[in-house]
């Protein structure tokens, strides 16, 4: 007998409650935010955070991000500094991980860091993550709902495809806004691009921020050299497609899909990993992307197609 499919419950506060008495009973549970769908677990319950782990086949030195709610919370988690303090009074509520110093004696599980003394934390934006935070009471951790290093899950379609019944419970509230994971700031380096764009945080801030090569030590989540990544071949910079070959265009470039038409960036980082769901369940055997724009969003767009097509 096939193993049977999640429950996908819509938005709702049957569906939050339901939710939030998994996360209590050391459960996992699949649940929206403003960027891709999250697999959440407590934070402080090793067994429960072991529990996305396996689901996701996601190697135990990739650490992950903590959910909170508001800054008060993050503060009893993490140490923070001016930087830190102005970037999150800036950009929280929203799609920006700060990787800060993890306080002593903070309620989170070592599995949750890696065993790094860091620990990557956010303030999402989304209703229905903030309504299991607040009905949870308690950090959350929260990756990506797919298989590790798949790609991203926008859509709770997205999240039974690749989860199936590895996670018992998806609460759908439909397409996620932003469609690109957060951007992840430590010490002034931007580990990861994202929806909160360099020049965002450098006006901000007054001062040129780093960003890391691709090869450095894993000290975040969303580090992997191969990373969001198609089943099938990927090929960059296509202005056309070869044979047996999917074609997402951009811009000028049309295809079998877009990303956006008129060359929007947010439009197309929204679009993105969703366009790639499509494409690799398409009857072609490889997959073709039309050039992005390298500045602003199309950065974070940019490092998201080079990870899915390093092979």
């Amino acid at each position: 007998m096939a193993d049977p499919a999640p429950r996908v419950l819509p938005f709702g506060s049957a569906a939050i409650a339901e939710a939030a008495a998994l996360i209590a009973e050391g459960g996992i549970v699949a649940v929206p935010t403003e960027t891709v769908y999250g697999l959440a677990a407590d934070a402080g319950n090793a067994a429960a955070v072991a529990r996305i782990y396996a689901a996701k086949g996601r190697p135990s030195f990739n650490p992950l991000i903590v959910h909170v709610p508001d800054l008060a919370a993050a503060e009893a988690l993490a140490v923070f500094d001016a930087d830190a303090y102005a970037l999150a009074e800036r950009f929280w509520p929203g799609p920006l991980t700060l990787v800060l110093p993890l306080r002593a004696g903070a309620p989170v599980a070592s599995l949750v860091t890696a065993g790094l003394s860091t620990v990557a934390i956010r303030v999402p934006a989304h209703r229905a993550m903030q309504a299991l935070l607040a009905a949870a009471g308690r950090p959350l951790a929260a990756p990506s709902a797919n298989r590790s290093n798949a790609i991203s899950p926008t859509r709770a379609s997205h999240v039974v495809a690749s989860l199936g019944a590895g996670v018992p419970l998806v609460i759908d509230d439909g397409a996620c806004a932003a469609g690109l994971e957060s951007t992840i700031v430590a010490y002034g380096t931007i580990l990861r691009p994202g929806p909160i764009t360099a020049d965002a945080i450098e006006a901000l801030l007054g001062r040129e921020i780093d960003t890391p090569a691709r090869s450095g030590p894993i000290t975040a989540p969303g580090q992997l050299a191969t990373h969001y990544a198609p089943a099938k071949p990927l090929r960059l910079d296509a202005t056309n497609a070869a044979p047996d070959e999917w074609l997402i265009g951009f811009g000028p470039v049309a295809g079998d899909d877009t990303l956006s038409a008129t060359g929007d960036l947010s439009e197309a980082a929204a679009r993105l990993f969703d366009a790639l769901h499509r494409a690799d369940a398409s009857p072609c055997g490889r997959i073709a992307v039309a050039p992005v724009p390298a500045h602003g969003l199309g950065e974070a767009i940019n490092d998201r197609l080079a990870r899915a097509a390093h092979r």
